[in-house]
């Protein structure tokens, strides 16, 4: 272990890309071949398991020069190796072991209409999210009905599972849980030695670095625009007392109000509409007062206010024809008064 502790420590780590994702099957020399299509290698480390002598899914590449760490850290990032996605980046002079902590979660049981999108929405409010969200899909795009989400710390990921382990997102109660490790060991990641990892980490001020979200996570639902204030209708105008002349300001100022006075002698109640038996005439409840008459005119005649003047005044039971003049029948099949004087029933 000593001879790698010294490669490393001289490492120039301007010319070093940092490699993870690694597959277990994955050789120090198939990554050198991998690498060096970016450029001249000088070094490659992949630390290893004490026991197993297994690498632990990550290592260093040293190039010739720091131009071409930086073109590999462009074009090899994503490059799948045994169908995993290498994760490359330039490697800095205090990051000496993974980008994760080991805070990752596996969320069981997902309904296959929730994506990357969704996760990223549900599980970003409980910590800083350093990698986006993934979701297992097939050859077709489909979902497998799971995912991971990985975080910062281990206070964010906790925090996770206990609020989110058997609620419901979309039509399914989801299962949150710590994923299992890599190593194929069967062991699951939040346990006692990656916490201590973690405290340590910070207690010496090293930050996890976040890789960057896509751009479509970060976008929130588009809301729609309020009107221009040209197409809102003011109250004023609803109830029917818009003034034209305030709509030629560039603002719309407030409906005025409206000046009431009450009649002479006191407040009256509404009129009582005018009845003919149980149906009300045409007419009734509107106003029949006239308006004045033009100036140069004798003024109109009072209102009729007895005899046959208005609907009102109008009785059926009451009604009388009129007498016919003498020596005339009257109308219709009225029969003629007798004459003065005749009793009916002795004139024969």
């Amino acid at each position: 272990m000593g001879s790698e502790r010294t490669a490393e420590e001289e490492q120039d780590k301007e010319a070093t890309v940092y490699i993870g994702n690694i597959d277990e099957r994955a050789s120090d020399a198939m990554i050198w071949e991998l690498m060096v299509q970016a450029g001249p290698v000088v070094n490659v480390h992949l630390p290893k398991d004490r026991v197993t002598q297994l690498h632990q899914g990550f290592g260093f590449v040293e190039f010739n020069g720091e131009v071409d760490a930086d073109y590999a850290a462009k074009i090899m990032n994503g490059i799948r190796l045994y169908g995993k996605a290498l994760r490359v980046n330039k490697a800095s002079a205090d990051k000496q072991k993974p980008l994760e902590i080991g805070a990752e979660l596996f969320i069981g049981n997902l309904d296959p209409m929730v994506d990357e999108k969704i996760l990223y929405d549900t599980f970003s409010r409980f910590g800083t999210l350093i990698a986006p969200p993934k979701v297992a899909r097939d050859d077709n795009g489909l979902s497998k009905g799971y995912g991971f989400v990985s975080y910062s710390t281990f206070e964010a990921s906790d925090d996770a599972i206990n609020n989110m382990n058997g609620q419901f997102l979309m039509n399914k109660d989801v299962s949150v849980q710590y994923a299992y490790k890599k190593d194929g060991k069967g062991e699951r990641h939040g346990d006692n030695a990656e916490r201590m990892l973690a405290a340590q980490a910070k207690k010496h001020n090293v930050s996890i670095e976040a890789q960057p979200m896509p751009p479509a996570l970060l976008q929130t639902p588009i809301q729609a625009a309020a009107p221009p204030p040209s197409a809102v209708v003011p109250p004023a105008m609803a109830t029917g007392g818009f003034d034209p002349g305030m709509a030629a300001g560039a603002g719309m100022p407030p409906p005025r109000p409206m000046a009431f006075a009450p009649p002479p002698g006191g407040h009256r109640g509404p009129p009582h509409p005018p009845s003919f038996g149980s149906m009300p005439l045409p007419g009734a409840g509107r106003s029949h007062a006239l308006p004045p008459a033009p100036s140069g005119l004798p003024a109109r005649p009072p209102p009729v206010q007895s005899g046959y003047g208005s609907p009102a005044d109008f009785h059926p039971g009451s009604f009388r024809a009129p007498m016919a003049p003498p020596g005339f029948a009257p109308p219709g099949n009225v029969a003629p008064p007798p004459p003065p004087g005749f009793t009916p029933g002795y004139g024969r």
